[in-house]
């Protein structure tokens, strides 16, 4: 007896059941939102690079009377005097580089032992508070870090830290130099604590949010094999999210650049480097543009003010370059070692 029903027992009402084919939208419908999508998206990458450009644009046509008068000496000059329109930026040059690295070199392993405290050693009910308490840090407007700076940390530092040391290291030949100055509290060391003050909730969140993303067997399975917590976090996490790593220090170095009200506040403005002390009052670019750029005139000076403002620009692509030129050598190295 066969096992299946003849077609004529198959009830009438099943018979006529016809099973259609999923419809492919003839009418193209849902394909418009997706390339909509796409313009939309490809329009906004465009506008993107064509506001870059029309920046990058403007600072060279607001500098050009500046690089036809001064040429590349300007980079190599300290002179700034709007009376007799003579103008270099090495003052404000050094200035930036100075404070924005004193800022990376606290902030940086500050912001890797927070993330790494707060991803490996915190306990549960303290991740979410500490975490969000940190990250309000960037909410604090600059402006009350700089009046802050200027006047409660900038008298601790002066009365703890510069008067002790120039006591212990006034014969030293070298050192002498790095903290010599009046113990006033403003300079290049203050402007760069700061800084890293600053900077430190950005470069945390982003090193936290790219630990957690580590998958966690290959951080049981290092443990397991005896590995301890560092060296969890130095031969697995580390080279796992390196990537996000150096972008979290970028994003930092990018405002510790960029900054202007609070260095404004607690480098102390002076046109002038006398000496390479950490406690020097000196400039930085975007506080001269802060402090003269709405009273210079019309001609060199303010030509010189763009100009500053191109160098920055140009300073900030560099390091973006090198960043990138970082994770590629890494990923290249990575790739030659498996």
């Amino acid at each position: 007896m066969s096992s299946t029903l003849p077609v004529s027992n198959i009830p009438h009402e099943f018979s006529k059941t016809i099973v259609k084919p999923p419809s492919k939208n003839p009418k193209g419908l849902g394909a418009l939102p997706d390339k909509l999508f796409g313009i939309a998206a490809k329009s906004a990458a465009i506008l993107t690079l064509v506001m870059l450009l029309g920046i990058l644009l403007s600072l060279v046509v607001g500098a050009l009377p500046a690089i036809q008068k001064f040429g590349f000496g300007f980079l190599t000059s300290s002179t700034w005097d709007p009376v007799k329109e003579d103008f270099g930026g090495l003052v404000m040059i050094y200035g930036t580089l100075a404070t924005s690295f004193i800022a990376l070199l606290i902030a940086v392993p500050v912001s890797f032992g927070i993330a790494l405290f707060l991803t490996e050693l915190s306990p549960s009910w303290l991740k979410r508070p500490l975490g969000t308490a940190i990250e309000l840090l960037a909410a604090v407007p600059s402006i009350v870090y700089g009046m802050w700076g200027l006047l409660v940390f900038g008298p601790i530092l002066a009365t703890y830290v510069q008067q002790p040391l120039q006591s212990l290291l006034k014969d030293v030949p070298f050192l002498s130099g790095l903290v010599s100055g009046p113990p006033v509290g403003i300079g290049i060391l203050s402007a760069g604590i700061i800084l890293a003050i600053m900077i430190i909730p950005f470069i945390a969140s982003v090193m936290r949010d790219v630990f957690e993303v580590t998958p966690p067997m290959l951080k049981e399975s290092a443990y397991a094999l005896g590995s301890t917590t560092w060296e969890v976090m130095s031969k697995v996490v580390l080279p796992y999210t390196k990537a996000g790593v150096v972008g979290g220090i970028m994003l930092g170095l990018g405002r510790a650049l960029g900054e202007t009200m609070a260095v404004t506040f607690i480098i102390g403005n002076t046109n002038q480097l006398n000496s390479l002390s950490v406690f020097e009052a000196a400039n930085s670019i975007t506080s001269a543009l802060a402090n003269e750029f709405a009273e210079a005139g019309a001609g060199l000076h303010q030509a010189s003010l763009f100009y500053l403002g191109l160098v920055l620009f140009f300073i900030t692509f560099v390091v973006l370059t090198l960043s990138k030129l970082l994770l590629a050598q890494l990923k290249k190295s990575e790739g030659a070692k498996s």
